[in-house]
């Protein structure tokens, strides 16, 4: 029988009313209600006002200033008409997370009386504290001063809670001297530097009428369900977001019977909630399913713009945590929140087109001859080789180091996989010139009554870390817990490089005499002589690929945020986010500060908790089941029965070992050294090993000792309970 405390959580689950779900509304009645639409724009300003608008928006320049308080005063019409008496900057910090901060419409007037009043001077430019959030050295305690500026290309929305309603407009936040502090700034700045590239191969091609050229994006959201039951009785889970004690169950993932599942009732109803709030604001849920481990879950957008697309991420993660308290659930968003079973990434499925030329990721049907898209497929190609570890880095956390490279995970050798009808054409190229491509066939099933159909022409590569998945790239190394917005703004910046780079190259062939075709093709073959090393088809997890990719392709291995963050520090990066314009090297070296800081805390924090929990929680309930033990065989030898000390003594030797682990995890804490670089290998390389000793010991005491004595609810009950 579990311990007191376990079996009360267990019976607060069981007799949790079930949550009814909301009826069902249309989708006409949901979609975007609570979002300042460009139709309801259009609705509430005049016609040249919201011409000006709309111009911003479909060409890209400056915002008319004279017509903010147009757009400020409508804003603010259909916030209030909704309930709203605050209206909120929001922003994103170097923290993964949403920050705000509220302001009333109140204004007070000289006799006595209030109005609500919103300018275009409130709207545009708000100001809040520069030095309180994480700046990497850009700013000081005593330099305070920051500001958040509105983004004109993501809507403003509403955000309703039983508290009230508050107009949310998404901005970019900069400091005084005018440094991005936030995730947003640089995000804007790669899409206009791969804008810029973009355009111009496009006119090398011949192309007359060529439209801005964003990147897309489509991130896969997975997540964990705890009872939030559990989590008072689980300090790690409260404060660090993962278990850092917990054996395996008997029963976890190795059936299969999980995944694509049926959800569970309480589940779906929770996820319900979820898109209706997730619609009314305009984020394009489309998909909903059980993932691989138990108790683990994903939703899905379809594709959108790279800024509002990062911008409805935080959205996604802000309704899932909200809402999950609501059904008594926790949603974890840590990538490893229980070891030994599958971890949660963000799949971010990344393309790039505009409104004349269509999606220039997409292949067709003979990509042999579909030069547009060769061109940049061949500069992805080029990106990722050239600057792989780049991408290793910018999905570095201390959570991650515990996904990457097992249960789906990609490996930290950053690769590219084209399938086998790309990789095909690729190599055609690299020795001459392509002459055909390979076609999927049709899928005969040998049943009459099933239908015939297209197979696709490559197969998926769930191990590759960069995978091309039809008419788009899935970066899957991206964590579960982080913005997208770093991983954007390193693919945006690295192919913007390399179509600046192919670009100089045909401008100089076709100079010397060369025709564009016989440029082009020049330009693939040297892409793929040079860089072809990078595409990999096999297996990501063997070993003889991690041997390969490092002794004979000269790629790199970074397999922990330790070695993968000091590549923010490389001449090489800095270089090419600054002849973009993406960071400064003062921005991209105060991000580097930031991101090994919260490595480093993030260590600190669940090593200073495995203590604490060793020593408060899990050696005195050890040490009272080897007192009620040693009870029971005197008893038993007072009968004159055989005793056998075998499972005292094992128990008694394991929580010996947690004690001393417990000393030696003490004396590693507070011998960190000093410089970023040497703490975080200190933290690598010393807490997380005596750490996971620890929680040897502790986890092979909980398979020993007395289930009413362990304090802490086991996997089985947290995975499977609900």
């Amino acid at each position: 029988m579990p311990s007191p405390q376990r079996l009360s959580a267990i019976e607060q689950i069981q007799l949790r009313p079930a949550y009814p779900a909301e009826a069902a509304e249309s989708l006409d009645a949901l979609w975007a209600h609570n979002v300042f639409t460009l139709e309801k724009m259009k609705r509430a300003l005049p016609k040249e006002v919201f011409k000006s608008v709309q111009r911003t928006l479909k060409e890209g320049g400056k915002l008319d200033p004279t017509v903010a308080n147009g757009v400020a005063q409508a804003m603010k019409d259909w916030a209030t008409s909704r309930g709203a008496l605050y209206y909120a900057h929001v922003f994103y910090p170097l923290t993964n997370s949403t920050a705000e901060k509220h302001d009333g419409f109140i204004a007070p007037q000289g006799d006595g009386s209030a109005i609500n009043e919103f300018t275009g001077k409130l709207l545009v430019q708000g100001e809040p504290d520069g030095s309180s959030f994480p700046n990497g050295g850009l700013r000081s305690t005593f330099e305070a001063r920051g500001y958040t500026a509105w983004d004109i290309t993501s809507p403003a929305y509403l955000m309703e809670t039983p508290n009230g309603v508050t107009l949310c407009i998404p901005t970019v936040f900069v400091s005084w001297t005018g440094e991005a502090l936030d995730k947003k700034t640089p995000l804007l700045r790669s899409i206009a530097a791969m804008n810029r590239q973009a355009r111009r191969l496009l006119t090398l091609l011949g192309n007359t009428d060529v439209a801005p050229v964003s990147s897309s994006c489509g991130a896969e959201q997975e997540y964990f369900l705890v009872d939030q039951a559990f989590i008072g009785l689980r300090p790690d889970l409260l404060l660090a977001g993962r278990v850092l004690f917990g054996a395996p169950s008997a029963k976890g993932q190795q059936f299969d019977d999980h995944y694509f599942g049926a959800i569970p009732e309480r589940v779906q109803v929770f996820m319900q909630d979820v898109e209706q709030q997730l619609y009314r604001l305009g984020v394009p849920c489309k998909t909903r399913h059980n993932e691989v481990a138990p108790g683990q879950f994903e939703i899905a957008p379809v594709f959108e713009a790279a800024n509002v697309a990062t911008d409805h991420q935080q959205l996604i993660m802000t309704v899932l945590r909200s809402t999950a308290k609501k059904h008594g659930f926790a949603c974890l968003l840590h990538e490893k929140p229980f070891a030994g079973i599958n971890g949660s990434g963000k799949h971010v499925n990344w393309s790039v087109g505009n409104s004349t030329q269509g999606n220039l990721l997409d292949p067709g049907t003979t990509p042999h001859d579909n030069m547009q898209f060769l061109l940049f497929c061949g500069a992805v190609i080029r990106g990722i080789h050239s600057f792989g570890p780049l991408l290793r880095s910018v999905v570095a956390t201390a959570g991650n180091d515990h996904r990457l490279g097992a249960n789906e995970a990609p490996p930290a050798i950053i690769s590219v996989y084209l399938g086998s009808q790309l990789e095909d054409v690729f190599n055609q190229i690299r020795e001459g010139e392509p002459k055909g491509s390979s076609s999927g066939g049709v899928m005969q099933l040998g049943v009459d009554t099933l239908p015939e159909f297209q197979k696709d022409p490559g197969d998926r590569n769930r191990t590759s870390p960069f995978a091309f998945t039809g008419n788009r790239f899935e970066f899957r190394a991206v964590g579960s817990g982080q913005s997208v917005a770093g991983p954007l703004v390193a693919m945006n910046t690295i192919l913007a490089d390399s179509l600046a780079w192919m670009s100089d190259q045909l401008e100089q062939l076709i100079q010397g005499g060369a025709s564009l075709q016989d440029a082009s093709f020049q330009v693939l073959k040297q892409i793929m002589q040079e860089h072809g090393s990078v595409v990999f088809g096999g297996d990501g997890y063997s070993e003889e690929w991690h041997r390969k990719a490092v002794q004979e392709r000269g790629l790199e291995n970074l397999p922990t945020c330790a070695e993968a963050l000091p590549v923010l520090e490389r001449p090489e990066v800095a270089a090419l986010f600054e002849r973009h314009g993406v960071l400064s090297r003062v921005e991209l070296q105060s991000r580097y500060e930031v991101y090994a800081e919260q490595y480093i805390l993030a260590i600190e924090v669940e090593a200073k908790l495995a203590l604490r929990m060793a020593r408060t929680q899990i050696y005195p309930a050890v040490n009272g089941a080897l007192g009620d033990l040693s009870a029971s065989l005197m008893d038993q030898k007072s009968l004159g029965l055989t005793v056998d000390h075998s499972l005292a003594e094992r128990i008694g030797s394991l929580n010996q070992q947690l004690a001393g682990h417990c000393n030696s995890l003490e004396q590693a804490i507070g011998a960190a050294p000093h410089g970023s670089i040497a703490h975080m290998k200190h933290c690598s390389e010393v807490l997380l090993p005596l750490m996971l000793q620890l929680r040897e010991a502790a986890d092979s005491l909980e398979l020993l000792v007395d289930d009413e004595r362990w304090p802490l609810p086991t996997y089985q009950e947290m995975l499977f309970i609900r």
